[in-house]
């Protein structure tokens, strides 16, 4: 007999389970990148986004503690915890995680550039690949804007884009639902000492940045393009709004006002994305006089579904949204060939965006994935009897068949999938892509749950 949905979605989920942890706290595996002079030994709380030890052979190196990936799989560490899959370890990564951020802002790039022995260990032909003078302009908040750090807690030497504004709201929502879920099971007390002094320490700083940045413009989600960001936009607003919320609680009125209209205002900034003769909203907002490819771009569903709000405009609930999806599913299936005579059943296989060129530049299996959490999302704000409900849940389904389609018999999960041969690509073991399943599983559950 073939495996039904469910009993794959059982059998993937606790897989993806067990694969993510590996990139958590990843202290039994040494990186070495004589490239750079470079052993990396991770430490207790940083999250790499991939465990595979590659180096552009041809697969990308991945070992590094990306912001806003990590804030992504401790969302999914927070799921396991809250479904019971993950008890007391689970405390211990969140205890791990926050104070691993916190020491990020001891990082001082100043500091480095006094002592040039550093750059003596890298090689002659990686030298193109450093980066300039910029590290002097990285110290206390400033390392929070950076796009990523190595997992040993040191910055980050490599060219890359920078700055990155989305990691430090989306660090702000996790962990402000893992103190709502602590608090919800009052589980306090189970804390390592000082972890909660801690984490709100932590999230008033990623607050402050937050409020401080958002009208900044900085790379996008996919590290490409400097400009202003649907993605990072959204985010900011939903971690100022639940951030005015914990702070009203917390006897700060005044505090939580002034987050509140910051959030406010963003929201008026995202609405003026939307592309009325293209029936979308827009990905991004780039300088006068630059013109982007990538206006219709997965990073807008993500950005609903990262927020998880239940707000009328920019969620799940709105229409715009909905058809922005639509307009995904519509270049994706005519994209990629892996769209084209599919079964009945299954849905598309989602990419980033039209012309995407990074490896296979084909389907990612978290793009899929947050399409289908989009459905399940958008089914849980109707009544359980009303016909649409049905109809979303077995849209999600359909992504989560394209999911299952490409899924080695294995259950790992890369970054990619190729778009003409379905092939896993890209990254291998990519701890984003099994925190997208956990997420999106999970989202599922509240519409399908008895």
């Amino acid at each position: 007999m073939s495996e039904t949905l469910e009993q794959w979605i059982a059998r993937e989920s606790a897989h993806a389970a067990h694969a993510m942890l590996r990139s958590v706290s990843a202290t039994n595996i040494v990186k070495e990148r004589p490239g750079f002079g470079q052993t990396v030994r991770p430490v207790a709380g940083s999250v790499v986004a991939s465990p595979v030890l590659a180096a552009y052979d041809p697969e990308p190196d991945y070992f590094f503690h990306w912001f806003r990936d990590s804030a992504l799989v401790m969302d999914a560490v927070r799921v396991l915890y809250e479904t019971g899959r993950l008890g007391e370890e689970a405390l211990t990564h969140f205890a791990d995680f926050v104070r691993f951020t916190l020491s990020l802002r001891r990082l001082d790039g100043r500091a480095l550039l006094e002592r040039p022995d550093w750059r003596r260990n890298v090689r002659p032909e990686f030298e193109q690949y450093v980066r300039s003078d910029d590290l002097g302009a990285v110290a206390d908040d400033a390392v929070y804007a950076e796009a990523r750090v190595n997992p040993d807690a040191t910055l980050d030497i490599s060219r890359w884009s920078r700055p990155q504004h989305d990691g430090t709201p989306l660090r702000a929502l996790v962990v402000l639902r893992w103190l709502n879920a602590l608090s919800a099971r009052q589980k306090f007390p189970e804390l390592p000492p000082g972890v909660l002094a801690d984490a709100e320490r932590l999230l008033r700083n990623d607050l402050t940045l937050t409020a401080a940045h958002w009208r900044a413009r900085s790379f996008d989600i996919w590290e490409e393009e400097l400009g202003l960001h649907y993605y990072t936009l959204r985010v900011s607003a939903a971690a100022l709004a639940r951030g005015a919320e914990w702070l009203q609680r917390a006897g700060e009125p005044h505090a939580g006002d002034t987050l509140r209209a910051q959030a406010h205002t963003i929201r008026g900034t995202l609405d003026d994305f939307w592309m009325s003769e293209g029936n979308y909203y827009a990905s991004r907002r780039l300088p006068p006089g630059t013109a982007s490819p990538k206006t219709l771009d997965i990073a807008v569903i993500l950005g609903a579904v990262h927020s998880a709000d239940d707000d009328e405009t920019h969620s799940a609930r709105d229409p715009r949204m909905h058809a922005t999806l639509g307009r995904l599913e519509r270049l994706f299936g005519n994209a990629y060939a892996i769209n084209r005579d599919r079964p009945p059943g299954r849905g598309i296989a989602m990419g980033r965006y039209e012309g995407d060129a990074y490896y296979a530049g084909g389907a990612y299996y978290f793009a899929t994935l947050g399409a289908a959490e989009l459905c399940f999302r958008a089914a849980a704000t109707m009544p359980a009897a009303e016909a649409g409900r049905a109809c979303w849940l077995a849209r999600g389904d359909g992504f989560l068949e394209a999911v299952r389609a490409y899924t080695p018999a294995d259950g790992s999960l890369a970054e990619q999938f190729d778009q003409r041969t379905g092939q896993p690509a890209s990254a291998r073991e990519l701890s984003w892509s099994y925190a997208a399943l956990l997420s999106c599983v999970a989202a599922r559950a509240v519409v399908v749950a008895p």
